[in-house]
């Protein structure tokens, strides 16, 4: 018999978390009531980088596993270190810090042009792009407003996001995914409560 899992078509990961560590999390969400991993290959991981704006994807070396495994790795302890946080206790950083001891601002001089500050200098690209993502993870953890970082209300939706809306009411991942359904359901509840 064929695993279910195997047949479900896999979504594209959304980019909707309005932090780059959030959407990170957001890889693995719930599909048709069962938790998905979006990203299955270093090809995946490196579009998704690309997509989150740390550079383009045929720069990164994919191929051999270990882009993703890293990306995964990174995804857990962030995944750990937020939760902590969410609950307001102690956690310990160590594996968030081990992606961090690479990720040094050096400042590099090219013949031609003037001298640029590389925040995430690392001879390895990968390495680089995990460093700066971990960066970002370690910035929110940090300095975040924590009350501000939420998971959807849908019961049915696993996606966090940062609210950075001007009220700082957003209850949904998307208005055009669990928002719009949350209102056509309670929609149909008004109306079938009024009799014909």
């Amino acid at each position: 018999m064929t695993d279910s899992l195997n047949t479900l078509e896999r979504p594209a990961p959304l980019l909707l978390a309005d932090h780059p560590a959030l959407d990170l999390l957001n890889t693995r969400m719930v599909v048709e009531g069962q938790r998905r991993d979006l990203l299955d290959s270093d090809a995946d991981a490196a579009l998704w980088l690309e997509q989150i704006g740390f550079g383009p994807a045929t720069d990164i070396t994919a191929g051999d596993g270990q882009l993703l495994a890293g990306v995964r790795k990174l995804r857990e302890c962030i995944e750990t270190l937020i939760a902590a946080r969410l609950e307001n206790r102690a956690a310990d950083p160590s594996a968030l810090n081990a992606f961090l001891q690479g990720a040094v601002p050096q400042l590099v001089w090219e013949e031609a042009g003037g001298p640029v500050l590389d925040r995430f200098r690392q001879g390895d690209v990968n390495r680089q792009r995990l460093g700066r993502l971990a960066y970002a993870a370690a910035e929110l953890l940090a300095e975040g407003n924590f009350e501000l970082v939420r998971k959807c209300e849908s019961p049915d939706c696993s996606l966090m996001f940062y609210d950075r809306t001007k009220s700082h009411k957003r209850r949904w991942c998307s208005m055009a995914l669990c928002g719009n359904r949350h209102k056509v359901a309670e929609f149909r509840k008004r109306r079938q409560g009024v009799a014909p």
